[in-house]
């Protein structure tokens, strides 16, 4: 089946597995095939992105606006996952399928990391340089109210980037000027290039931290679909309070391919030939391969 078909219909959770499914075979592909790229963050955060792209957001694909007016806006802060990405925008009609196979090649749109000078249908920020999406997602929010936009801005960080100090800014900001229409999304694997959270900065609880914070809390399994959606609901349904919103999403680094989940060491490293098949082999192609 192609996209626009699921596009069409009110999709349940079965309907949005089998994209995700789909979406990450995109990822593993895109990155073995330049033997460069970022699989594990990607194939953790698949069932999130789908489920914000193909069933949550209010946007259009088609024509893109930068400025997101009158429409949901999602900033990917932890750019390094744009295999993941780049995937979810062409499912869903941003731009072709067929430029997929061009991630991360000479003079690509779809470099490593996303970048503005392209004009890339569906991106707004260059992310990658941690630390930064939040507060650009804060000034959209910001920008919404100024212009009584009714919408929702969406930002996704991984939870190494939050020890970058500019977040706590940020965070700061957003809870004393009451950005209600803001819903931050913390990535928890608890893994980051250099090891686990833990061995490298031991800051685990930032759900407790946010709330210190003056800002509404949520947890939510980021690879189970009907806990996402139904997460996803309740922290809509909070917007507009007075308080902006953080959602801890907890995943595994690698989800859905058995001998990348649960290690750092699949942070920035691409499958051989031989691993490519064996995780293929593990995600039935749903919706065809680009």
């Amino acid at each position: 089946m192609k996209f626009a078909s699921f596009m069409e219909k009110n999709l349940n959770s079965a309907q949005l597995i089998q994209i995700a499914t789909q979406v990450r075979r995109d990822i593993l592909r895109m990155v073995h095939a330049v033997q460069s790229g970022h699989p594990g963050g990607s194939l953790g955060c698949t069932d999130f992105m789908v489920a914000m792209y193909f069933k949550i957001m209010n946007y259009k694909s088609s024509p893109f606006r930068i400025d997101g007016k009158d429409e949901d806006v999602f900033i990917l802060s932890n750019g390094h996952i744009s295999p993941l990405f780049y995937s979810v925008l062409a499912r869903t009609g941003h731009f072709s399928l067929n430029e997929l196979k061009t991630f991360r090649k000479l003079n690509s749109r779809l470099q490593g990391h996303p970048a503005t000078h392209y004009n890339l249908e569906g991106v707004r920020i260059a992310t990658g340089s941690l630390g930064q999406g939040l507060s650009v997602a804060l000034g959209m929010a910001l920008s919404k109210k100024l212009k009584n936009d009714k919408n929702i801005v969406y930002c996704l960080m991984g939870d190494g980037e939050l020890e970058e100090g500019q977040n706590w800014e940020a965070i700061m900001f957003a809870s004393h000027n009451k950005v209600d229409n803001l819903i931050a999304v913390v990535d928890f694997n608890r893994q980051q290039i250099d090891g686990s959270i833990s061995e490298i900065m031991g800051i685990n609880d930032y759900k407790s931290k946010f709330e210190a914070f003056g800002w509404q809390t949520f947890e939510m399994n980021g690879n189970n679909m009907d806990d996402i959606l139904a997460n996803m609901k309740l922290a809509l349904s909070n917007t507009g309070k007075g308080k902006p919103i953080m959602i801890n999403m907890k995943t595994e680094m690698g989800a859905g391919v058995d001998f990348m989940t649960g290690t750092h060491e699949w942070h920035g490293i691409a499958p051989s030939n031989e691993q490519l098949a064996k995780a293929l082999e593990q995600l039935p192609e749903t919706i065809g391969d680009y």
